[in-house]
């Protein structure tokens, strides 16, 4: 088993500042991994800023709906469907920020921890290898207790990992929350840094939170709960 730690690090967002302060009190040694759990981009200052540190310090990043959405409309050669805060994501991207992007993964599996990596989460009664991306990037509450949907859309449904049993144990972003979200078998650490929260990082074995605090909120914290 690796003397390293397995240090997960919640929904970014462009928050180059608070990303640079959480590296900087994580006190990353050579042997540690860094899983970036998606959503770098958007909503904050500067998404290129994230990404280029992200390039330097990440051993995976997991691909997440936002990124989904920006590589989606770069294939289709048009940004004018974009919200004006994608476009500013959009005209700040490098080829390098691009190619890192299209290099995401879906998921990361650790079988010493028994551990699975993801932006969004799983529906509880199917395995979680065999899910879409589509689910595994946006999925957020069941309706009816087996249909994926978003929080903005049922805001009294319940979330997915309130019936997730494991295992594996899942440590996943993309709900942003004014605290982490711990469960007997997952734990959800998007703590709204965009918003005005926190940034968080979870770092196993040793189930150690290390957070920073955000300076301002970016982004509507209404709107950061909608998407």
């Amino acid at each position: 088993m690796t003397k390293g730690r397995f240090i997960a690090i919640g929904d970014v967002h462009g928050c180059v500042d608070e990303l640079a302060a959480l590296i900087e009190k994580l006190e990353i040694k050579p042997e540690d991994q860094i899983i970036y759990l998606g959503d770098l981009v958007n909503r904050g200052p500067d998404s290129h800023g994230v990404i280029s540190i992200a390039r330097k310090t990440a051993t995976v990043a997991i691909m997440g709906n936002h990124e989904q959405r920006l590589l989606k409309y770069r294939k289709k050669g048009s940004n004018s469907t974009l919200s004006s805060n994608e476009q500013k994501t959009f005209e700040q991207l490098t080829p390098k920020d691009w190619k890192f992007i299209e290099q995401m993964i879906p998921t990361y599996y650790v079988p010493e921890i028994d551990t699975v990596f993801v932006h969004g989460g799983f529906l509880p009664q199917r395995a979680w290898q065999d899910q879409p991306l589509s689910i595994i990037t946006n999925i957020q509450v069941l309706v009816e207790g087996k249909k994926p949907a978003k929080r903005r859309d049922y805001p009294e449904a319940p979330y997915w990992a309130d019936f997730w049993e494991g295992p594996p144990f899942v440590v996943y972003g993309h709900t942003p929350r004014d605290e982490i979200y711990k469960k007997p078998q997952s734990i959800g650490i998007d703590t709204s840094c965009a918003g005005g929260g926190k940034l968080t990082a979870y770092c196993l074995p040793g189930k150690e939170i290390v957070q920073v605090p955000s300076a301002r909120e970016y982004y509507p914290r209404n709107g950061s709960k909608t998407r």
